[in-house]
This record gives structure tokens, sequence and C-alpha cells, in this order.
């Protein structure tokens, strides 16, 4: 079964509850499977690492880790403040996501 979430890779988004409730940020990463997403600069930990390629001092490292997608709402590409979102036919017969505040279509 494919799962349909309201937030996609690359969306603005507005995190509404939580320690980082009031923040934006762009979407990284989508994990389906666990109903979660990483955003930019929200729910930063900070991970012990081994000396590596990437990071050949090692060492503390922070990083975003993900949040649940409950926890978010994708920005009204209008007026900049967060939307609900819903999905309607447009005129080529294709599915897509609308604002539910300004009725716009989101790409």
């Amino acid at each position: 079964m494919n799962k349909k979430l309201h937030i996609k890779k690359g969306d603005l988004v507005y995190v509404n509850t939580g320690e980082y409730k009031g923040q934006q940020g762009k979407v990284l990463e989508v994990l389906i499977k666990k109903d979660r997403a990483i955003v930019e600069g929200v729910n930063m930990v900070s991970k012990h690492s081994k000396p590596n390629a990437k990071h050949p001092q090692g060492g503390i490292i922070k990083m975003e880790a993900p949040i649940h997608i409950s926890n978010l709402m994708l920005i009204d590409p209008t007026s900049g403040k967060p939307t609900r979102i819903g999905r309607r036919l447009n005129e080529k017969g294709k599915l897509v996501r609308y604002s539910k505040k300004s009725g716009e279509e989101i790409k």
C-alpha cells in the first residue's frame, strides 16, 4: 500500500508543537514507514562519531533527528503562514495538493 503524506521532500514547513515550536525549515528527507521527516535546523541532536572520511577528527557532531509529521504544517505559498493540506483533481485530472487557507495549488 502506498501511503500518502501531506509533506514532501523540499517543502517549507512550520513546527507547531514541541521543543522547536514556531520554527520553520526545509524538509530534507521523509521517512514514510515511520511517519517522520528530517527538517533542516530542527530537532538537533549530538552524535558521537569515530573518525571517518567525512569527519577525519571524529568527535561530537550536531545533526538533525527525525520529527513526527503530525507536528509539522506546510507553509502557505501565498501568505507564508502555516496551513492544512487538501487533495483535489486539477484541470488535467491529476491529484494535486492545495492549501486549505488560500485554495492555492502547491507545486
